[in-house]
């Protein structure tokens, strides 16, 4: 079970991440976290951790649809040449289409 800590929120609303929790987590001075509310109060949670988990949940999505991401990059590529030329008029090199 998690221990809990009680912090104080100061006058600016900032409160004080305990430091052995900094630690266990790595976060040290600038970086980042996401403060999320949910039902039962507030979730802070690492920025890079939230990223590294909404990268692996794109890669299962692309792997369940039979996609690599080199493919999606290039598709990528591909609509962006369309959309150029379409919006603009501005003809851009075939890329295989």
């Amino acid at each position: 079970m998690p221990v809990t800590k009680l912090v104080r929120v100061q006058e600016k609303g900032q409160v004080t991440i305990p430091a052995a929790v900094r630690r266990s987590f790595g976060l040290k001075r600038g970086d980042l976290v996401a403060v999320v509310e949910t039902a039962d109060g507030i979730f802070i949670t690492p920025r890079e951790t939230i990223a590294a988990e909404s990268l692996d949940q794109i890669g299962e999505a692309l792997r369940q649809q039979g996609v690599s991401l080199d493919e999606l990059i290039a598709s990528g590529r591909v609509e962006r040449s369309k959309l150029i030329a379409e919006h603009y008029g501005i003809p851009v090199e075939d890329q295989g289409d």
